[in-house]
């Protein structure tokens, strides 16, 4: 499988654009960085690669349940993976 469709480039995930969910607050799905997957996301994966960013930079990508351990591989042979956590304690954490 080749790499995710989007790098997402901050602390906190995406909010979907008004074609997502029904418009209301919260209730938006976000979905799996995986190529082709359109299932919703449930993990963040935090990475970041060193000879860009520097090392408190986090870039995230999302993954479902079932594309969660292939992405971290991914990112793990590279040295790049940081961090994988439940997209809601993410979200919690990353709440202004």
């Amino acid at each position: 499988m080749n790499s995710p469709d989007t790098n997402r480039d901050t602390n906190s995930v995406p909010k979907p654009g008004p074609a997502s969910g029904t418009g209301g607050a919260g209730d938006a799905a976000v979905i799996c960085s995986a190529k082709g997957c359109r299932a919703a996301a449930v993990w963040v994966l935090a990475w970041n690669n060193p000879k860009l960013h520097t090392p408190e930079r986090r870039k995230t990508w999302l993954a479902c349940e079932e594309h969660r351990e292939h992405l971290s591989n991914f990112l793990a042979l590279r040295g790049f993976l940081k961090d994988v956590v439940p997209l809601a304690e993410w979200e919690a954490a990353n709440r202004p």
